[in-house]
């Protein structure tokens, strides 16, 4: 079982810090398997500190939906096309079961042999049992499938179509029912008759098979290699002999080529629908080049996705990683408010009022007594910094200001000169299309069956914003007509001035309840409001009720 510790899309430094940090406690703790992941790109800022602390970036995962892959069986009993039915049949009775992929030489699935149709050839109806002695085969596989012995002449390995006669019958009415199969390759079929393999040699029928491991007379065997007819003996009674000699016929003749396959990377539920309307046993899942990668049986949809969540900086779904509502989640540390987040069994869900997401997990190490790596100190004081601004925001406790005091001396770092070369990396204004800037940091939000976006950038300076400010409000309505959104909004910060600027583009029923003071259309100023969690979202959620009561 794989656990993944992941924060939520459009990734911030708490949401990446805390996910690294988290991670590397449950290792730390002997937990095994243990992935920190991201739901989005890294910046500039981000990259900067992981590179200062020498941590690798979280692996990067967009959807955790489960997938074909997750609960296919990769290690496939398949059979060649070129093999014997015989041997396909001893395949499916060793594994009990109901049939096989059919692959060729380089293992591309060519369809799939059921054992029904394989019953249905061994034991055809009635009416076509006259044809049950046409076999194609070569004669190679065929002695090979009744462990018989050459005596004299050539094994064919080349496929042709075999006549399979038993010498069952009288000396005077055996020689003309040979006649009546002249044009046939005969393979005859006899005990220990002499004048019957005599009869055959003379008709240079293909191949005489003596059964019942009798001795063959000197004289006849001689006939034969000087006729060219080839003889072989045979351990098993006539009877015997037959039957398997039938399931020499080669598999590629019995494939059934209309047949539902899967890739390893078709999402489950896909996969379930098409299998529930399908009648067959089996569903090949093939590689980008038509091999065989694994099987895919009905059962198999009842097995448990092989990995479970452990999310970080976030628990509303709507921000989570897609595909995260289809995988167990057993863990959640946040800061942020409730989101509606309800699960079937109890979890460790650590839901603490701090300003960063990464001082809990600061809490988790110093609760559990595990000393703080320093890298991983690093990492969660820039988590801390970024979140609160380096303890300015109103979001700052004094649960914050003690775990970063603790951090800055476990990694030898001031906190202050790492908050400058944060803040200096990279003006999301200068570095970002205007589209990247309002979604790098965007969270989704839903109320009372409003959807809305809640952005936000910080900055040293708003010197760079009157040059950006139409194609940031060009790209808020964008996002807000592509979502079907109420609104969209960014909050730049200046970090500095502890002062904001709110762009929104929406519905005017709700812009008209912003009542701070407008700078210019679609744009107001928010003096002291830094904190998205703390300041700005409770109040568009009070601007959000006015509107919904106008509306009653």
């Amino acid at each position: 079982m794989q656990t993944i510790v992941i924060g939520h899309r459009n990734p911030d430094m708490d949401s990446i810090c805390s996910a690294l940090a988290y991670a590397e406690l449950k290792r730390l703790t002997g937990q095994k398997n243990v992935l920190a992941a991201r739901a989005g790109n890294t910046n500039e800022r981000i990259d900067f500190v992981l590179k200062k602390f020498g941590v690798e970036p979280p692996a990067l995962i967009n959807d955790l939906s489960p997938r074909v892959a997750d609960v296919m069986q990769p290690h496939v009993v398949s059979v060649r096309a070129d093999s014997p039915v015989y041997d396909a049949i001893q395949l499916i009775d060793q594994k009990r079961m109901r049939g096989l992929p059919v692959v060729d030489a380089s293992n591309r699935c060519l369809g799939l042999l059921s054992a029904f149709k394989v019953s249905h050839y061994l034991f055809p109806p009635r009416e076509k049992a006259a044809n049950a002695r046409l076999v194609t085969a070569s004669l190679a596989d065929i002695v090979t499938t009744f462990g018989g012995t050459l005596v004299t002449g050539v094994l064919s390995a080349q496929p042709a179509e075999q006549l399979l006669m038993v010498g069952a019958m009288a000396q005077d009415s055996f020689g003309p029912r040979l006649q009546g199969y002249r044009e046939k390759s005969v393979i005859l079929f006899v005990g220990d008759r002499p004048h019957i393999q005599a009869l055959a040699i003379a008709a240079r029928v293909h191949a005489i098979v003596v059964t019942g491991d009798v001795a063959i007379d000197e004289t006849i065997r001689a006939a034969a290699e000087a006729a060219g007819v080839t003889m072989i003996a045979s351990p098993h009674d006539t009877a015997t002999s037959v039957l398997l000699a039938r399931g020499a016929v080669r598999v590629e003749r019995m494939i059934e080529g209309d047949y539902q396959s899967f890739h390893a990377d078709t999402l489950l539920d896909d996969a379930r629908h098409l299998a529930a309307q399908s009648a067959a046993f089996i569903f090949p899942v093939l590689d980008d080049h038509g091999g065989l990668a694994g099987i895919l049986s009905k059962s198999d949809f009842l097995k448990e996705i092989p990995r479970q969540l452990i999310l970080v900086d976030h628990n509303e779904l709507t921000q989570a990683v897609r595909g995260a509502d289809k995988v167990p989640i057993i863990e959640i540390i946040d800061h942020h408010k409730l989101g509606g987040f309800s699960s079937d069994t109890p979890i460790l869900f650590w839901n603490n009022p701090v300003g960063s997401t990464s001082t809990i997990v600061a809490l988790c190490y110093q609760q559990l007594g595990i000393p703080v790596p320093a890298p991983i100190a690093g990492l969660l004081m820039s988590g801390i910094v970024a979140d609160t601004l380096n303890l300015t925001s109103p979001t700052t406790t004094p649960v914050d200001c003690d775990a970063l005091n603790r951090l800055a001396k476990i990694a030898q770092v001031n906190s202050d000169e790492l908050a400058t070369e944060i803040f200096c990396v990279g003006s999301p204004l200068l570095t970002m299309s205007p589209e990247q800037a309002i979604s790098a940091d965007a969270k989704p939000y839903e109320e009372n069956g409003h959807t809305f976006s809640v952005a936000q950038i910080e900055e040293l300076t708003f010197a760079h914003f009157d040059e950006k400010r139409d194609a940031l409000l060009a790209a808020l309505d964008a996002t807000r007509q592509r979502d079907g959104l109420l609104f969209a909004c960014l909050l730049v910060t200046d970090i500095n001035d502890q002062s904001s600027l709110l762009l929104v583009q929406g519905a005017d029923e709700f812009l008209r309840t912003i009542d701070y003071p407008q700078r210019s259309p679609h744009i107001w100023e928010l003096a002291g409001v830094v904190s998205r969690k703390k300041q700005l979202l409770p109040y568009l959620l009070h601007c959000l009720a006015q509107v919904r009561t106008s509306l009653r």
